[in-house]
Order: C-alpha cells, then sequence, then structure tokens
C-alpha cells in the first residue's frame, strides 16, 4: 500500500490575498522544496502553467525539469476551465479545452486532474436545472472517457462558491456519470461548509449530523483525491469556504477521516489547499509536519 506523499496547491500564491502580486511558479516551486513537500500540485491559471502557454513538448519538458530539480513529484493538475461551463456548453466545445489540459498532463506525467462546474450556485426553475444536470452528466462522463485514453483520472472539486454541493447532489452526479474514471475531489473545508453550514445552497438546507465525517463515509469509494485543509465555518468574500491554517479553525482530522481510513491511506498524494489564505506563507510550513503527522495516523 502507498503511503501518502504530500503536496500543495500553486494556487495558494495566486488568488486571493495574493492575486495582486502573484507569485512566480518557479518562487512557488522552490518554496514548496525548500518548505519540505513532497510536490506542487499544478494551478492551471496563469500566471502560472496555463494549456495555452505550455502547448508543446519542449516548453512541457523545460519546466517538468525544473520541478523534479528541487525534488519535487506532481500531485495533479487544476486547469482553467472557465470559458466552457460543462453545464452549459456543447460537449465538443467542452473536449477540445479539456484534450488541451490532458496534454500537459501527459507531459507532465500527471495522473489526476481537477473539474467544477463552474456556474456559480445560483437557483433554478426544475426543468433548468434537470438540463443543465444532464448535460454536466454527459460532459464530464465524455471527458471522463478522453482522460482514460491518457492514462488520466478526472476527479470533481465540489465546493459552494459554483453549482451543486448538497451532499445529495454530490453523490447524484457521480452516479450520473457512471464513469470508473470519474471521481470526487473531497476538500476537508468545503466538506465542512456543505455539511456542517450548508454554505450558499438553494431552496431548503441540507446538512449532515455527522459533520465531515459523515460527509466521507457518505461518499466513500467515490472520492479520488484530497485536499486537506481547515474551516472556521466562514466564506471567503461571501463566495467560496475559507481555507484557514491547520489548528485554527473546527476540522477533528483524524475524526474526518476515519470512515475512509483505508482509503485515503493508499492514495498516492494528499495535497493541502491554502486558497485564499493570507496566512499562507507562514502556515503552510507548519502544515508539513502536521500532515505527515496524520498520514501516520491514518497509514
Amino acid at each position: 500500500m502507498n503511503t501518502p506523499q504530500i503536496s500543495i496547491g500553486s494556487w495558494a500564491f495566486s488568488f486571493g490575498p495574493f492575486a495582486k502580486d502573484p507569485w512566480p511558479f518557479d518562487k512557488v516551486i522552490k518554496y514548496a522544496a525548500d518548505a519540505g513537500y513532497d510536490g506542487i500540485e499544478l494551478n492551471g491559471f496563469r500566471p502560472h502553467p496555463h494549456h495555452d502557454d505550455y502547448d508543446t513538448p519542449s516548453k512541457c519538458a523545460e519546466l517538468k525539469k525544473k520541478i523534479e530539480g528541487l525534488g519535487l513529484g506532481i500531485s495533479g493538475h487544476a486547469p482553467d476551465l472557465t470559458e466552457v461551463p460543462p453545464a452549459l456548453v456543447e460537449t465538443g466545445d467542452y473536449l477540445k479545452t479539456v484534450r488541451k489540459c490532458l496534454f500537459v498532463c501527459e507531459q507532465f506525467g500527471v495522473e489526476t486532474m481537477r473539474v467544477d462546474t463552474v456556474s456559480p450556485p445560483d437557483e433554478l426553475p426544475k426543468d433548468e436545472y434537470e438540463k443543465r444536470f444532464a448535460r454536466l452528466a454527459k460532459n464530464w462522463r465524455a471527458a471522463a472517457e478522453e482522460a482514460a485514453k491518457a492514462g488520466v483520472l478526472v476527479v470533481w472539486e465540489f465546493e459552494p462558491g459554483f453549482w451543486l454541493s448538497k451532499p445529495s447532489e454530490v453523490k447524484r452526479i457521480a452516479e450520473a456519470v457512471g464513469s470508473d474514471n470519474f471521481k470526487l475531489l473531497f476538500d476537508t473545508s468545503h466538506a465542512y461548509m456543505g455539511a456542517v453550514v450548508g454554505a450558499r445552497q438553494t431552496g431548503e438546507k441540507e446538512t449532515l449530523p455527522g459533520g465531515v465525517a459523515e460527509y466521507a463515509k457518505f461518499l466513500g469509494d467515490a472520492i479520488g483525491h484530497l485536499h486537506l485543509i481547515d474551516s472556521d465555518g466562514t466564506l471567503h468574500d461571501d463566495e467560496t469556504s475559507t481555507h484557514t491554517p491547520f489548528g485554527e479553525g473546527h476540522i477533528d482530522f483524524k475524526a474526518a477521516l476515519s470512515p475512509i481510513k483505508s482509503l485515503v491511506g493508499g492514495m498516492k498524494w494528499w495535497c493541502a489547499d491554502y486558497c485564499f489564505c493570507a496566512e499562507t506563507e507562514t502556515a503552510a510550513k507548519d502544515g508539513v509536519t502536521f500532515l505527515k503527522n496524520l498520514v501516520k495516523e491514518m497509514t
């Protein structure tokens, strides 16, 4: 069985508090190596490696060499798919962009690619909801089939900032896609905001008495990737989950992961997600020790 390695998402240094002065990607990977991370998770939003900028083998090889030269692996790719909301666009248009992102994955040897619904969590009439739901399932199924050819797993990160975040909706879309190559990305902060707070859910709120642990058990084997960070129960800019440094929020991580211990304990990577956290530069260094101790408890 694998012992999970720990990566950090490079987007932590380009979104939110860092948006006005994002760190260059070279600075991020140097920080990750110096802090003791085993790897990096690629942010595909500029100024980090965007699929239209890394569109040749030579460009990708040069950057991959830099990353590996620092002793880092690559745990996944989170590409910029904002121009093709999967519940709203035709399958051909979605796959055109997905293929560009898969090229990046193949060139960097990345085995996991993150997607989201892109669309905001607006309340929709039932007929429009079902129409979009069906198109979303169709497009993600097609993306999963395309990704399988490249040896890449597609994982959906559900969160309050985007459409579909109720536990029942999350499970329903995973079942509707119905592909072994499509899994869920379980972000502990997003899970807390969904299961405990019911943040930005439309209509009647849907929470779970057992919180994050119950959510993990509810989704079970549908989980294919893990993002770890704490939650203080608030939203960042009233949009999506605040990512709070470990120990400063409400999540009991050992309890939260125990229901899926055998699953997450065998994963190749766990990713620390400090998105929108102003204290990332200092907090993420302490996070390495926290997560490596947690790995020991889960394996």
